[in-house]
């Protein structure tokens, strides 16, 4: 027997809650496997060419310490634009 997708939902929903929440955990787990690896697949490339533009000198890197005074001054900001 074949079920479409709403099929399959309505069934679903006759089910227990802890049984519900087993199959669902399941079919996510499923979706997981496949999804995972084309993100993997995306991080690698992404991240491969953040690499190369900082190496090439295409972009400028920021030392840490500046950024977090830039955010730090920016929160100083907004909190005594609440206060006023």
């Amino acid at each position: 027997m074949s079920l479409n997708a709403s099929e399959f939902y309505e069934a679903g929903l006759t089910l227990p809650p802890s049984v519900r929440k087993e199959v669902a955990i399941r079919l996510l787990d499923s979706l997981e496997v496949a999804d995972q690896e084309s993100v993997d697949q995306a991080w690698t490339a992404e991240i491969s060419s953040r690499v190369d533009d900082v190496l090439s000198g295409k972009v400028e890197t920021i030392p840490g310490e500046q950024v977090f005074a830039e955010l730090a001054a920016r929160r100083a900001a907004r909190e005594a634009a609440r206060n006023a």
